[in-house]
């Protein structure tokens, strides 16, 4: 059978890319188009999505699409969650979207928790608390910024606003909106009621549809030649839902990591799982493909070593990431950990120099090589990993039998190793670019071209080396997790906002 080509983008915390996704009946066959930077800019003091620039090299793939010999049936944006924009009457964006690293969130999380309390936060959502959740954006800018939120007449998590741009559409995706803090995702809606407890205007949320909805054409000056006639189709919008739609378990029941800038850690359930368990394990419940659910906690993922590295460059040294890997395996392991969730890795900066004030402020041993820095970086990130397998265990009364990792991270052979000794099963990683498959096999079945999740994993297989890695023993890893889980208290002592589930 002739090929069915679709056109996935993707924008990650580093780049973004324009993939064009071909399914001949067995395999799913991927090849980027268009690969670009996707780097916030400050404007006006604050941290902001460059919507203009990104919707230009979104256009620039299109249209190197367009101009070739295979028609593109479908088009579909995902991005990261929590982010949105505000539209006025006549479909212009208002402004260009605030960054969730901006930090302004940090102050409304504390007047939230003042005003209605984390129980009240967590129970009328089920959502993991972060200072960087939507619903504090929409928090701050209801305090500060009431004009513009006046003005405003729909929200749209950030996948949308670039489904927007594409085809004037003005819903949002199921997956995208249950990052935002701000919906109900036991009762499958806005949760308007906290929203009015905590001043947020509720005119502005919009309609929430299903991953697979089409919104209509194709519109604009890419809509030609191979791309004429082509339809946007909102896939899992949000990153994190299309890669773990891509996911090709090796085990029933498995955990997965979706391992990049970030690290989102669960696995799937058929509903939500709102309890004291999870309340207070700080265990999030975001939306999935086909109504599933995600029991996940977010961990801050390999940005504290791309921070690093980016520092490094500016000190004048150039190490590329296997380099660094090669040096943090030399290193020796579990001499220093850092709760990686703590409030000051969340932000751009001098990532060395932080590292190394936390181990000394907690009195331990001050990483000062390279390599010894990111061996730090990556046995914290692996007692994470074991700790999200711990909760979800405790949660469901159900141990994951493995671990599964895609995304970018799969590319680190140590922290796979690390996370395979450190939660003590077997870890499976593959493929690297799941996210795109994702978004592209939930366009393909939309277009009746795939059956279903089953389906999607089962062609993700066909065309993914799995590599992987069984656990070595070291019985350090217990007093590890042990110091970790005190490093975490610490810092939620310190204030809202910092510590597990607090710092995203």
């Amino acid at each position: 059978m002739s090929a069915r080509t679709v056109a996935a983008v993707d924008l990650g915390a580093e780049s973004g890319r324009v993939m064009a996704v071909s399914f001949d009946g067995t395999r799913l066959q991927q090849r980027i188009v268009n690969r670009f930077a996707n780097v916030p800019h400050e404007h006006g003091g604050r941290l902001r999505w460059d919507v203009d620039r990104l919707g230009s090299d979104i256009d620039a793939g299109l249209t190197e699409l367009a101009a070739g010999p295979d028609p593109v049936a479908s088009v579909g944006v995902d991005t990261w969650g929590v982010d949105y924009g505000l539209f006025d009457a006549d479909g212009a964006l208002l402004e260009d979207p605030m960054c969730y690293r901006d930090g302004r969130r940090v102050a409304a999380l504390e007047r939230a928790l003042r005003t209605v309390g984390p129980e009240r936060l967590y129970n009328a959502t089920g959502v993991q608390i972060l200072s960087i959740n939507g619903i504090f954006g929409m928090m701050d800018d209801a305090e500060y910024r009431p004009d513009l939120l006046r003005r405003a007449e729909t929200l749209q998590m950030m996948p949308d606003v670039f489904h927007h741009l594409l085809s004037g559409a003005t819903v949002t995706d199921y997956t995208a909106a249950s990052t935002s803090g701000a919906y109900d995702m036991a009762g499958n809606r806005w949760a308007t009621e906290l929203l009015d407890d905590l001043g947020v205007p509720t005119g502005m949320l919009p309609e929430v549809v299903a991953p697979g909805t089409d919104v209509g054409a194709l519109r604009g000056a890419t809509a030609t030649g191979a791309l004429a006639g082509a339809r946007v189709i909102v896939p899992a919008g949000h990153d994190t839902a299309s890669a773990v739609v891509a996911v090709p378990y090796v085990d029933d029941g498995a955990m997965f990591i979706s391992s990049g800038t970030w690290s989102l850690a669960g696995v799937e359930v058929d509903k939500a799982v709102v309890s004291e368990t999870t309340r207070a394990a700080n265990l999030t419940n975001e939306g999935g493909y086909r109504g599933s659910i995600r029991l996940l906690r977010n961990v801050m993922g390999l940005w504290i070593l791309q921070e690093c590295r980016r520092q490094w460059q500016r000190e004048g040294v150039e190490l590329s990431y296997p380099e660094l890997a090669d040096q943090a395996a030399a290193a020796d392991g579990l001499v220093s950990i850092i709760n990686p969730d703590a409030q000051e890795f969340l932000p751009p900066g001098d990532m060395p120099t932080r590292i190394r004030e936390y181990c000394a402020r907690t009195g331990q041993p001050v990483p000062q090589s390279f390599g010894a820095v990111a061996r730090c970086i990556l046995d914290s990130l692996a007692l994470g990993y074991r700790s999200v397998l711990e909760d979800v265990t405790a949660a469901t009364g159900e141990r994951p039998p493995s671990i599964s990792v895609v995304g970018g991270g799969v590319n680190n052979v140590l922290l796979s190793q690390l996370t395979s000794d450190a939660a003590g099963v077997p870890v499976h990683c593959g493929p690297a670019e799941a996210t795109a498959l994702g978004n592209a096999a939930v366009q393909l079945v939309a277009l009746g071209e795939l059956d279903g999740p089953e389906q999607i994993r089962e062609v993700v297989a066909a065309g993914t080396e799995i590599t992987s890695y069984l656990p070595r023993s070291d019985a350090r890893w217990s007093g590890a997790a042990e110091q970790l889980q005190a490093l975490r208290e610490a810092d939620l002592g310190d204030g809202p906002g910092r510590g597990s589930g607090e710092g995203r």
